[in-house]
Order: C-alpha cells, then structure tokens, then sequence
C-alpha cells in the first residue's frame, strides 16, 4: 500500500464526513474533520485485505470506528469539554460518547466507505506499490 493512497484516503474521509456532519447536523467540528479522515484510512487499510468479505468489513469497521469515536469522545467531549456530540439521551450509551443506534449507522456506512476504497484502490490501478518505510525489508 502507497503512503499516497493512504494520504488519498485520508483526505476523502475528511471532505465526505465533514460533508455528511453538515448535512445532518449542519455543523461539524474540526476535529470530527479529522476523525473522519482517520477513519477512511483505517477502513481503506482494512479493505485493501483480500480475504476482507463485504460483512466482516462491516463488522470489523463499526467496532474500529466506534474505538474511534469514543476516544475522540472522551477527548473532545470529556477532557476539553468542547461539547461536539452528546448520546446521553441515546438508549445504551456509554459515558454519553457512543451508544449502539450509532454504532449501528456506522455498520451502514460502512458499505459505500467499503465501495469508496475500492474505487480509491482501482484509481491508484495495480501498480507495483512503493513500501512504506517500514515495510522494507532489512539488509543485513
């Protein structure tokens, strides 16, 4: 996987969740921003498996996305008292930062997040990947 197509990734989380905050809430926090960034670029890395079937990816991206939220939640919402979200008033919330409606929601979309890094995938086409510094082999 190339650094450019994590990069990629990262940005088109940022612009389309930023863009989903606006339209159901119509506010976002820049933080949510790059949360959503983030995110992308978990489930692209997570979707870039071969063995990833269309249920696991969902099911492995909800519990990454909801980890996610709830520490950004305790973050942003607890520490900072920024106030971004509160789910206290959401059945079977914890700490008010997740609760299971919205883990759910993000199970849902999940699906097109999974076809978005496919076609992100197919753009950067087949070509022999550049390593990640890390994940070059040693000389020894």
């Amino acid at each position: 996987m190339k650094l450019s197509q994590l990069l990629f990734s990262f940005l088109m989380g940022y612009f389309c969740y930023s863009l989903i905050e606006i339209v159901m809430r119509g506010y976002t926090h820049w933080t949510m921003s790059l949360t959503g960034g983030a995110v992308l670029s978990v489930l692209y890395a997570l979707n870039s498996r071969r063995t990833m079937t269309l249920i696991r990816s969902c099911l492995l991206g909800t519990v990454m996305i909801t980890a996610i939220e709830l520490t950004v939640g305790i973050f942003d919402n607890l520490i900072m008292d920024w106030q971004v979200w509160d789910y206290s008033d959401m059945p079977l919330n914890f700490l008010g930062q997740i609760c299971i409606p919205f883990s759910c929601f993000w199970f849902v979309l999940c699906i097109p997040a999974r076809f978005l890094c496919r076609r992100i995938s197919r753009r950067f086409g087949n070509k022999k990947a550049v390593p990640i510094v890390s994940e070059q082999p040693c000389d020894q």
